[in-house]
């Protein structure tokens, strides 16, 4: 078998840039940051040089616990908060920002209408998340697995409140369509949270860690899986896990496994 020769220097070159990637620390960048209330919610991420290895955004339970039980009947609903993520990690990661909503009595359809957090992380330009106002009702060609977007009949009195009696593949202005978990969606257990996939003009536009309050209050880590997205192109994450930390009672929500759209 004839040997391929590779000059030493070469070797000498591979095996320093290996080493030096190594040496490269991970560092936590810092976003926004808004009272919630009684707590602060924040966004952050972790770079290792350029690469970005989670984004993410510490939740206190503070927010959790003080939320009202009265609900805001307003529409479109009003966020939160809207957290820009540090700009050092949004094109690497392709999220942009977070915005917060309360549910203090839920939302249709059926499983939803519990008391529960909205935490919309997008991959759009603040500026075009804004501008939703649903007219534009085109639904994408193609779901993740396991997921449907249904439109939603609304009851006479909102539908006379909003002007309309169906919100197309649930669509919300300021936010967008929202596809949801098929076996969620037919499920008659009680709602504790779910990952739902966002769209708008035809096209996916946010991540959105669904959860109840009465979870958030177990303080007790979670996973929900995140799926494959048809047509989300550039980076997007596959993993998502919420960590309880006791000591300053708060949750910190974190995306990482970045890897290129389909």
């Amino acid at each position: 078998m004839a040997r391929q020769f590779v000059p030493s220097g070469l070797v000498v070159l591979a095996v320093l840039a290996s080493a030096c990637e190594k040496d490269i620390p991970i560092v936590e960048v810092k976003g926004e940051c808004a009272d919630v209330f009684k707590g602060q919610i924040c966004t952050w991420a972790h770079m290792k040089g350029t690469d970005v290895v989670d984004v993410g955004a510490t939740i206190p339970v503070a927010s959790v616990e003080n939320a009202p039980n009265t609900p805001d009947m307003a529409w479109p609903p009003v966020a939160l908060a809207r957290l820009a993520v540090p700009m050092e990690a949004q094109q690497a990661s392709g999220v942009t920002q977070l915005t917060v909503y309360w549910e203090a009595a839920g939302h249709p359809p059926g499983p939803y209408m519990t008391p529960h957090f909205d935490f919309h992380f997008y991959t759009i330009a603040p500026a075009d998340q804004a501008a939703i106002d649903c007219k534009d009702d085109a639904k994408p060609a193609a779901l993740a697995a396991g997921y449907s977007l249904p439109d939603q009949d609304l009851p006479p009195d909102m539908a006379k409140m909003i002007g309309t009696a169906k919100l197309v593949g649930i669509c919300v202005p300021g936010m967008g369509m929202h596809s949801l978990p098929t076996a969620e969606l037919e499920s008659k257990d009680p709602f504790k949270g779910d990952m739902v996939v966002g769209y708008y003009h035809a096209k996916p536009i946010f991540l959105e860690p669904m959860i109840s309050r009465a979870s958030l209050l177990e303080k007790k880590a979670m996973d929900f899986p995140v799926p494959t997205v048809p047509g989300l192109t550039g980076s997007f994450p596959r993993k998502w896990h919420a960590d309880y930390d006791s000591t300053t009672q708060s949750y910190r929500f974190i995306f990482s496994g970045f890897t290129p759209g389909t």
